[in-house]
């Protein structure tokens, strides 16, 4: 679905049919998230850029300096390897190494 800011991402979800007006972060489930932290979130570049099936990611809301420029922060791991992936955009490089084959 689409972001109030353009992007597409899998994790927020909005109902504005018949009245309804829900929006949420279905990756944070935090009380303190609004739409305005979805410009800055690395969720959909992380999602464009590695499409793994293994990739488990974790998000949460970092509040600044007194609680200003809050930024949601990204950690990845991943359930095939059962290891912390270190660059989530990347991925954790254990999972597609048996789709490189090349036969000619």
């Amino acid at each position: 679905m689409k972001t109030p800011h353009g992007t597409e991402c899998k994790f927020y979800y909005a109902d504005f049919n018949r009245g309804r007006n829900t929006q949420e972060c279905r990756l944070l489930n935090d009380k303190r998230w609004s739409p305005a932290l979805c410009k800055s979130c690395p969720a959909p570049r992380v999602q464009l850029a590695n499409a793994c099936q293994y990739m488990i990611l974790n998000g949460r809301i970092d509040n600044g300096f007194l609680g200003l420029n809050r930024k949601v922060v990204i950690s990845a791991s991943c359930s095939k390897s059962n290891q912390i992936v270190k660059e989530p955009a990347i991925g954790c490089g254990q999972c597609h190494e048996s789709k490189l084959d090349f036969t000619l």
